[in-house]
């Protein structure tokens, strides 16, 4: 199969590459930041932007995947463009479009969020919700298949943002872990390679056409949960820092999940494992395999 995939070269869009790349002949568009020809795939540089970007492809392909669609126009310039349209349209969206406040697990037909939210992540909220609107719209219009996975916290190797690896750097590093005391938030977590296992499902999956499914686990975790699971696939003594979420941040320690629990939001993941198979790895078997490939990087 002919798959091209759009941005990828940092983590997610890095992984699913890896994964894929032995099945699949595939081509990377991006900025050019990251070689993605070490992995295996031809690589376009330009920016998605630029209409010329896709009128010049060297190729056709069946599938497009989409991982840094942002704004409203994003999906439609690239279909609009290409010379020869694929036969599916696959966008990786996210869980935070559905309105906040609402209660619940949250199923994939819940109503988006058409609040106006404060800061960058209302940019990229309304971004992402005006994305999910337009893919249904473009492809409808031009009879190309549509699918949408809606990823809930994505953690693991190759994990730019500034998430559990913040943790491990001490753990390696100053053999301490921040336990925090006062948190009562619950957020719901995705191991990397099953989210790229996910789209890898989607791929011609005729089931999957004109369906959205959220990636995540079900159950969710706790910064408790967290710290049990780091302490449990550490090597060599670490120890606890008990602290408040207050002390933690006047410490320039990141708390990147929800600490209240008027921040927790919660998805219902039952169409993900009904539909397209999916299993989800536990959370002590996806830190160990993050634990270890970051402790190679904090240890140099």
């Amino acid at each position: 199969m002919k798959i091209l995939v759009i941005g990828g070269s940092y983590f997610y869009g890095r992984v699913f590459v890896m994964l894929a790349r032995g099945q699949h002949e595939i081509t990377v568009v991006n900025r050019g930041t990251y070689s993605m020809e070490e992995l295996g795939a031809a690589q376009v540089r330009g920016d998605r932007r630029d209409p010329a970007v896709w009128r010049g492809l060297p190729g056709e392909y069946e599938v497009v995947v989409d991982f840094c669609a942002y704004e409203a126009g994003d999906i439609r310039r690239v279909l609009d463009n290409m010379p020869v349209k694929p036969a599916q349209y696959i966008s990786i969206s996210t869980v935070d479009v559905y309105r906040r406040g609402e209660g619940g697990y949250k199923s994939e037909d819940a109503p988006f969020e058409d609040r106006c939210l404060p800061g960058e992540a209302g940019v990229y909220i309304a971004g992402k919700v005006a994305l999910e609107r337009e893919i249904c719209r473009v492809c409808g219009e031009l009879d190309v298949a549509w699918t949408v996975l809606r990823p809930g916290i994505l953690y693991g190797p190759y994990n730019y943002a500034p998430r559990e690896s913040t943790y491990i750097r001490m753990m390696v590093q100053q053999q301490v872990l921040p336990r925090i005391t006062d948190a009562e938030g619950q957020f719901q977590l995705v191991y990397v390679k099953d989210a790229a296992e996910a789209i890898r499902k989607c791929l011609l999956n005729r089931e999957a056409y004109g369906r959205a499914y959220n990636i995540c686990k079900r159950e969710p975790e706790t910064y408790d949960s967290l710290a049990d699971a780091l302490l449990q696939v550490c090597e060599g003594p670490v120890r606890e820092l008990p602290m408040t979420a207050k002390q933690a941040l006047e410490q320039g320690i990141s708390l990147p999940f929800a600490v209240r629990g008027s921040e927790t939001e919660l998805y219902d993941n039952a169409r993900s494992i009904q539909e397209l198979g999916m299993t989800y790895t536990s959370l002590e078997e996806g830190m160990d395999k993050t634990y270890r490939a970051f402790r190679n990087v904090f240890s140099v």
